[in-house]
């Protein structure tokens, strides 16, 4: 028999009715014919307070037994909804992260999956059991403590329970129904996506789309695992719900989605990010090393720093340096830099928060020139500067300035036929 993992979010779970929908659509693909295993997130706003409570609690909070605090909220979603299964006729039973068990290292707060045991599941769905697990939380075998995989971490839950027991596909529902090819709310044309290939939705959520968690990507990039992204406020009898992509967007292989068109898009979506700030390190010397010096100090810091630009003095002596980093960590980043001013040797440190990254995305500038060179002419024509480039095979990434951004999107929306 075919396995599927579905997966609710917050919102999906929000309150008593809400699980009531939920069971519904479960219920659904059970009559289907399918075991399945269905991922639950904490009730929405439970997560919040119950960080809120830990800080409140002490400023400097052991991480273990924060993590035995926050886990519990998906605990309690996924007694609920076991019971409301049940009351509709279902077998059904909870699983909590540890009991399955998940294996993950001892990262506190931000673990990650190690390997799953799919053993006690494969016993339950012999029985016939809807196994209804708690996301966002493993296990730490070796000194037995819970753990929890950061913000968003059901998805990478869902994704690699699909991975560990074979599932067909993971369905994530949420409160959109797909992906789209850039967000709604900043251009009205954005249309749902049918199918999206792995490597163009790692890039859109790690280039600021919100659908999915980046490591969830990552993970059913590795394992093909095919992701189904649904809404799950949809009558969940609807005829449409029965069917894949008629009501969502499916991730996929390139490879099935070239199968299923003549010809693969040059550009399937545009992303962007306000969350980015510009550091530009002035007149540093120039020697080799210089980096190393540079960057060292940051990735010690645990500073994720995006785009890169080196511009080396006519004389040749000096160069400037800039690139990004998240707005969180824009003043410890000038911190650090100015700690290793002896070893790195500039000049002046500047920088902006007012910018924004817009990323254009898609599988099909890997075989079409001058698409890079359509976007620059079209923000030329409408007066936008850019502050940097990056490229990579199926991505260009722009730093703008940030009162600029709807204008970019909808102008790179539009350039490439996204409206249409």
């Amino acid at each position: 028999m075919a396995r599927l993992v579905m997966k609710f979010g917050g919102t999906s779970v929000a309150n008593i009715e809400r699980i009531r929908n939920v069971a519904r659509h479960v219920k659904r693909e059970v009559d289907a014919g399918y075991e399945v295993a269905v991922v639950v997130s904490a009730m929405s706003g439970k997560t919040n307070e119950l960080v809120a409570w830990c800080k409140e609690s002490s400023a400097l909070y052991d991480p273990r037994e924060y993590d035995a605090v926050v886990a519990s909220g998906e605990q309690v979603t996924s007694g609920l909804l076991a019971i409301t299964l049940q009351s509709m006729g279902l077998k059904a039973r909870s699983w909590q992260g540890w009991q399955i068990p998940i294996s993950t290292d001892e990262a506190h707060g931000s673990a990650r999956i190690q390997e799953i045991d799919g053993t006690a599941l494969n016993t339950g769905f012999a029985a016939g059991e809807v196994a209804v697990i708690a996301g966002f939380q493993g296990m730490h075998l070796p000194t037995g403590r819970i753990t929890t995989l950061g913000r968003g971490g059901s998805d990478t839950s869902a994704v690699a329970v699909a991975a560990a027991i074979g599932a067909e596909r993971c369905d994530i529902y949420t409160d959109v129904d797909g992906v789209y090819t850039t967000d709604p709310r900043v251009v009205p044309k954005a249309k749902r996506l049918d199918r999206i290939a792995f490597e163009e939705m790692l890039e859109m959520a790690s280039l600021g789309a919100k659908v999915l968690q980046v490591r969830s990507v990552e993970l059913a990039m590795v394992h093909q695992v095919r992701t189904f992204v649904r809404s799950s406020f949809e009558d969940p009898d609807a005829p449409h719900m029965g069917t894949v992509e008629s009501a969502g967007t499916l991730i996929c292989d390139e490879e099935e989605i070239v199968a299923n068109q003549m010809e693969a898009r040059v550009v399937t979506g545009i992303a962007f990010s306000k969350d980015e700030a510009q550091v530009s390190i002035r007149r540093v010397e120039d020697k080799p090393g210089v980096a190393a010096a540079v960057f060292v100090p940051l990735a010690d810091a645990h500073i994720n720093v995006d785009m890169i630009v080196q511009n080396v003095s006519a004389d040749g002596r000096t160069t400037d340096i800039t690139f990004t980093v998240p707005t969180a960590d824009y003043e410890r980043a000038k911190d650090v830099l100015n700690k290793a001013r002896d070893t790195i040797t500039f000049e002046t440190i500047e920088g902006a928060t007012d910018v924004t990254k817009v990323s254009v995305i898609g599988i099909g500038m890997r075989s079409h020139a001058g698409v890079a060179a359509d976007a620059f002419k079209a923000l030329a024509a409408k007066g936008i500067n850019i502050r940097a480039i990056t490229t990579s095979e199926i991505k260009i990434s722009i730093l703008i300035d940030a009162a600029y951004t709807e204008l970019a999107v909808r102008t790179l929306h539009s350039l490439y036929g996204l409206d249409k």
